[in-house]
């Protein structure tokens, strides 16, 4: 008998768990609630008595009635659902009663006019007392109702998650808030930390707030059987949030972070609004300030023309250019499938569609002279930002002929058309690897460096930038490290010490802009790129934030021409600052035009003949600090010793 009463409970339970109370029944309710205070309050105040007639209690019941179906019809009181009742609920019935209130003011008014009407009114004293139950009762009613439904786990989830909220401010209380209403919410908040000495040992909605010394040991971690942590901290230093997130990966709790408040949806946030942690969160790396008002002085209703535009550096820059009106961007790439991508997300892009009209997609090859120049001769742009190279190290050290045709001599015949069709400005994209190059790619690279840097000219400003990897670029360790995760691991890495200098894309083209803005003829400009990192601590973390805990990282040897670390300037360089704390002005060797221009012609003869061997070598001739590591080429350096 009572296991078939309880599956009648059960039913009943999971029922009113996915059925939401009707409007009119919540108003229905609340009218109940009048009806009770006015006999409650109209006994104690003996306003019924033996000599009251049935129409005198039912005239002034009628008229508060009246009174309170017109101020909750106005206000609406009774359109939220219960369980998920807020403080903009608890307004909404206290506005409700003070508009009954006032109606009720109004008519005593009207009843020293027309003496009658005081029959159907109760004393001042007793209606406001009928005010202050009827707003009580209802405010009891809905927290009666959410406690029922939340704390009690009246719509039977079981919890599946048990949360920490890293922040006991009010993000992190609105944050708690949206996880208990969320519809079949699995997940239960057991601890908020806070570094905020006073709020130790309280509690929010029942839940104890803690310190982070407390909450972030492995001990009270299994104890609570804690997976998740959210960073709910509106205003925090990057150190400090990449300091969070390491406790937190090293627990191998799950982190999110609360976006920022002004992107929250119509004000209202929602679970679904947190974000998962990315690699890049975990660089030591404050934002970049850039100066707007410069870089739109360079490139508002100006032509643009971007080389290597399909490319992560060379996209990310044709979207912010777009940002700062210019008259039109030539984007130009030779790959075909990659340009049309850039072109399908400008033109499906909240942000960027207004302006996909501005761009113009062209497929060109920049060692194409003929079609470079046929380009400019159309275009005349006023900026060029040279963008196309090859990149990718072990590739270009197994095809010398094409990193030295491209990187070299597609950034000569660039260049020389730049000064040919009077281009206000060329901004250079160069490299770390450029500096006492290791490989094919980085002399080719220094190559194009010291090519442009010699040209001087009238009518043409030649900059170079230089910076290191790009995280998430193409072919970069993150994007090879996701599919490696993907299909379950190894993680390769080349050698365990191995380090290297990151940003992120949209940091590298900023600084690009801002650098163009600043520089002059012949400048080469080198951006804080902040602490080196190793990237098979990189690699853990990936593991980590992937919560693959199992995948194991192998290595796999130093690649034909890569070294351990790379440098940003050469051993005889120094730097002097600029007007931007992340941009420095590097102080180069300066090369004189004449002695470049024979030795390009030297080295397009050595080019003819395709001969790997032959090509390096001349390379070598003219770049002494360019020393082959793990490569079939060092042999060469021996022959030169």
């Amino acid at each position: 008998m009572s296991e078939y009463f309880g599956n009648i409970f059960k039913s009943f339970v999971d029922y009113c768990s996915n059925k939401s109370y009707s409007k009119w029944m919540v108003l229905l309710t609340d009218l109940l609630i009048v009806v009770f205070s006015f006999w409650f309050i109209s006994w104690g105040d003996n306003c019924i008595s033996t000599d009251s007639s049935t129409i005198d209690v039912l005239g002034k019941l009628l008229a508060l009635l009246l009174m309170y179906v017109l101020s909750f019809v106005f206000v609406k009181p009774y359109y939220s659902i219960i369980r998920h009742s807020g403080m903009r609920d608890v307004i909404q019935i206290i506005s409700a009663n003070l508009l009954a209130f006032l109606v009720y003011f109004l008519l005593q008014i009207c009843s020293f006019f027309v003496n009658d009407l005081k029959f159907f009114l109760l004393s001042f004293f007793s209606m406001f007392f009928e005010i202050c139950m009827v707003i009580i009762l209802m405010i009891i009613t809905r927290i009666s109702v959410k406690f029922l439904y939340s704390d009690l786990d009246f719509n039977h989830t079981s919890v599946s998650s048990n949360i920490v909220i890293y922040g006991a401010g009010s993000v992190g209380v609105v944050v708690n808030d949206a996880l208990k209403q969320q519809e079949n919410a699995s997940n239960r908040v057991v601890a908020f930390i806070d570094d905020n000495r006073s709020k130790m040992n309280k509690t929010i909605d029942g839940v104890p707030i803690l310190s982070a010394e407390e909450v972030l040991t492995q001990s009270y971690i299994t104890k609570k059987n804690i997976d998740s942590l959210i960073i709910a901290l509106p205003k925090i230093s990057v150190s400090k949030r990449q300091s969070i997130i390491t406790q937190a990966l090293n627990l191998s709790l799950k982190v999110k972070l609360v976006p920022e408040i002004n992107s929250w949806i119509y004000d209202n946030f929602s679970p679904n609004q947190l974000q998962n942690i990315k690699i890049e969160d975990l660089l030591d790396r404050d934002p970049i300030v850039l100066n707007d008002k410069n870089i739109e002085r360079e490139i508002e209703d100006k032509i643009v023309l971007v080389t290597g535009a399909a490319g992560s550096i060379g996209s990310e820059i044709v979207r912010q250019l777009l940002l700062y009106n210019p008259k039109k961007v030539i984007a130009l790439d030779q790959a075909e499938t990659p340009l049309f991508d850039l072109q399908f997300d400008l033109k499906n892009s909240d942000l960027y569609k207004k302006f996909s009209s501005k761009v113009e997609i062209v497929i060109a090859d920049i060692k194409d002279s003929v079609c470079v120049d046929s380009l400019l001769s159309k275009y005349h742009p006023d900026v060029i930002y040279h963008a196309a190279a090859y990149k990718h190290v072990p590739l270009m050290e197994d095809n010398p002929y094409e990193s030295t045709l491209v990187n070299s001599f597609g950034t000569k015949i660039v260049a020389d058309a730049a000064i040919k069709y009077n281009v206000r400005k060329f901004v250079m994209i160069s490299t770390d690897k450029a500096v006492n190059p290791t490989n094919v790619m980085g002399a080719t690279k220094r190559l194009a460096e010291i090519y442009v840097q010699s040209r001087f000219s009238n009518s043409t400003a030649f900059v170079t930038t230089r910076f290191g990897n790009v995280l998430g670029s193409n072919g970069s360790v993150i994007p090879l490290f996701r599919k490696q995760l993907e299909h379950g691991g190894p993680i390769t890495v080349t050698h365990k010490d191995i380090i290297r200098y990151f940003m992120t894309i949209p940091e590298a083209a900023s600084l690009v802009l801002e650098a163009s803005t600043i520089g002059h003829n012949g400048d080469i400009f080198v951006f804080d790129m902040g602490q080196p990192i190793k990237i098979y601590d990189m690699a853990k973390n990936m593991i980590r934030l992937s919560m693959a805990n199992g995948v194991e990282i192998k290595e796999i040897g130093l690649r034909p021409g890569e070294k351990l670390f790379e440098e940003l300037l050469f051993n005889k360089e120094n730097t002097i600052p600029t007007q931007h704390p992340k941009i420095m002005h590097a102080k180069v060797i300066q090369y004189e035009k004449d002695i470049v221009d024979n030795y390009m012609k030297e080295l397009w003869i050595e080019l003819n003949t395709c001969d790997p061997i032959r090509i390096v070598k001349k390379l070598k001739d003219f770049l002494p600090e360019y020393i082959s590591n793990n490569s079939e080429f060092s042999k060469l350096d021996n022959e030169r010793a």
